[in-house]
């Protein structure tokens, strides 16, 4: 590993350990972050996805209890059952369209000027939702109905489109139908571990033939810079979404896309 490597992996790092969980794109920033750093081979795409498994691998820390009690309990325990069938439902809408539009997202989709008019029409989103300000009906994402987890899971299918943000889109998504936004969030988080832990395998088989083992040193440090600073927003996300509004994350959205767009231009 080259020290403009290492460079790029703590970089990449922090910069998905800070963006998975809230709805900014974690892949758009990478993307642009990778144009900025000079990593944007096969290879890079391909270290994008993975990292993005140590932010998940954060989830499941900070939420052990809560993973462990869903599978310890899912022969006895309605509501465990009712909870992983939820997450089953929301998963597999996007799981079925980016396994068929893997290939053509990766070929045709990552690149600077797309993440920017996706940052854009996010933001604009965000703010029409918290225009509307939906009336929250679901406390908790125990209490969570199957057919709002399908909702939920439509809405993820947006997120295949790099910048669109796959948080932003199932966040908003849960809150525009009728979930607090701290459930929205939680919802959010653990619909990530399914999600994420898929589309990591998929794409190292697919791109196993571009990997090698000299691979695995900047792999390995992504990975775990990913996984600490997930760790840390976390807890920081859920303390700001329990006392404010998406609206800062929604203009932060369409500051970056009109600043990427512009500099596109020059």
């Amino acid at each position: 590993m080259t020290g403009h490597e290492l460079v790029s992996a703590v970089v990449q790092g922090l910069v998905e350990g800070a963006t998975e969980f809230i709805p900014v794109s974690s892949t758009g920033h990478l993307i642009v972050v990778g144009e900025w750093l000079g990593f944007t081979d096969e290879r890079a795409k391909t270290f994008d996805v993975f990292i993005q498994l140590g932010a998940i691998l954060a989830v499941v820390w900070a939420y052990r209890g809560l993973f462990r009690d869903t599978l310890l309990g899912l022969p006895r325990d309605p509501a465990r059952r009712r909870f992983a069938l939820n997450l089953a439902i929301a998963f597999l809408p996007a799981a079925v369209v980016g396994f068929l539009a893997r290939d053509f997202i990766k070929a045709h989709l990552f690149g600077t000027t797309t993440v920017a008019w996706a940052l854009v029409a996010g933001g604009v989103a965000i703010l029409a939702v918290e225009r509307w300000a939906p009336t929250a009906r679901v406390l908790s994402v125990e209490e969570l109905p199957p057919a709002t987890a399908l909702g939920i899971g439509l809405a993820q299918i947006l997120a295949l489109f790099p910048g669109v943000s796959r948080s932003g889109a199932t966040i908003m998504g849960g809150f525009a139908l009728g979930l607090t936004r701290r459930a929205a969030a939680e919802f959010s988080f653990f619909l990530a571990v399914p999600v994420m832990v898929a589309a990591t395998g998929y794409d190292l088989w697919k791109s196993r033939g571009v990997l090698g083992a000299g691979d695995l040193p900047t792999f390995a440090v992504g990975f775990l810079v990913a996984f600490a600073t997930a760790l840390v927003v976390i807890r920081a996300f859920l303390s700001f979404v329990a006392r404010s509004t998406f609206r800062g994350f929604a203009w932060y959205r369409i500051a970056v896309g009109v600043l990427l767009l512009l500099l596109a231009r020059r």
